[in-house]
């Protein structure tokens, strides 16, 4: 199991996006995709951006995730 939960990552999340004014992410699938890419940026050689030794490439996404290091933002088609 993942700790932080997704909820706990929602609403970390959503405080970031809403000082900038924008609208709240609702949907779990997006943390998933967002989380998972940049997993996959880990294993192809990226620096991790938050201090965590010894963490699979998931966990390490998620934990940056939590700390604010990752933003997500909508893309409008």
């Amino acid at each position: 199991m993942l700790h932080p939960s997704y909820t706990e990552l929602m609403e970390t999340i959503n405080e970031e996006i809403k000082r900038n004014g924008d609208e709240a992410i609702k949907s779990r699938y997006s943390i998933v995709i967002a989380t998972a890419k940049r997993a996959r940026q880990i294993i192809q050689g990226d620096e991790a951006l938050v201090n965590v030794q010894g963490k699979k490439p998931l966990s390490v996404a998620v934990n940056e995730m939590k700390d604010g290091k990752l933003n997500l933002f909508r893309v409008d088609e």
